[in-house]
């Protein structure tokens, strides 16, 4: 039921905001190529200079391969806000955006150098990862203005999340990863440590 607030803004032609971060924990060894996945779509992110709806094709793909990957989901988190003034809106983004990027090793290392193919491959695997997704969008989107720290939740949410950028409704996209780089570890202590929204599954 929306609130007074909301049918006040309604009445007043405002446009309605959501501003949605999610947190998803995936745990086990198999969830290593899941980073791979991220770097490419942070590398085509940055080679387009942020094109929104480049972005926005990135971030089907990895809701797409969360998805794929819900039996190795442990935990979960999110927050968020309805806001009916844009500057504020992207002010809220920009917020969560600065947050994000200091989480424990949730910025990719794009100078990272290839590995040659003969050199053998000795980096440890990382058993725990963290994705981060922000976005912000116009309308209402009941599907995300919700708790999603259970599992029917969080599914719903990243299919809603795939619909918004098809709808072409999505004014903002944000995804970060801890760990972002190739070798890194995120250990049990550091998961508790640095990410205290996440509810087990």
């Amino acid at each position: 039921m929306a609130s007074l607030g909301d049918r006040f803004n309604k009445m007043m032609g405002k446009t309605r905001f959501v501003v949605c971060r999610l947190f998803l924990h995936l745990g086990g060894a198999e969830v290593a190529p899941l980073l791979g996945v991220l770097n490419q779509v942070t590398r085509e992110a940055i080679d387009h200079d942020g094109d929104l709806e480049i972005m926005g094709s990135g971030l089907v793909e990895v809701c797409q391969s969360l998805l794929q990957y819900n039996s190795y989901w442990q935990s979960a988190g999110n927050e968020g806000d309805v806001i009916w003034d844009e500057e504020e809106a992207g002010d809220y983004v920009n917020e969560l955006f600065t947050d994000s990027a200091q989480r424990y090793l949730s910025q990719p290392d794009l100078n990272q150098e290839e590995i040659a193919p003969d050199e053998p491959l000795s980096l440890p695997i990382t058993y725990n990862l963290v994705v981060i997704v922000t976005i912000g969008c116009e309308g209402e989107v009941p599907d995300l203005e919700t708790d999603l720290a259970n599992f029917e939740a969080m599914e719903a949410g990243l299919k809603s999340i795939i619909n918004l950028h098809y709808q072409g409704s999505l004014r903002a996209i944000q995804i970060h990863f801890s760990p972002a780089r190739l070798g890194g570890v995120l250990t049990e202590d550091q998961l508790l440590q640095n990410f205290p929204e996440l509810v087990p599954l």
